[in-house]
């Protein structure tokens, strides 16, 4: 699932629904995204204020190919995590 080319999906886990009650929102990015795109793409598709902008490169993790002794990887992604101006909030439920 593909939002649009700025943003991948919005990272849905108990540790981000934890932080979504204080205002931060977690999304998956393309590399070579910045803060600045990704903070108004978020305000243009929610229509919420984007107080400041958080990013981290998340390492890849080695997988052990089954029935051999290679390895071989997934690849490295970024994250980012929006602050949004108090009161505002965004329904990051995924749709089924």
């Amino acid at each position: 699932m593909r939002l649009t080319n700025t943003i991948y999906k919005p990272i849905v886990t108990e540790k981000t629904y934890a932080q979504a009650a204080r205002g931060f929102y977690s999304f998956k990015v393309p590399m070579d995204v910045t803060k600045e795109s990704v903070a108004k793409e978020v305000e243009k598709m929610y229509g919420v204020k984007v107080v400041s902008v958080k990013s981290s490169v998340m390492p890849g993790k080695n997988r052990r190919i089954p029935g051999t002794r290679r390895y071989s990887g997934r690849s490295k992604w970024k994250k980012i995590i929006v602050k949004l101006k108090d009161g505002q909030t965004i329904d990051i439920m995924p749709k089924e």
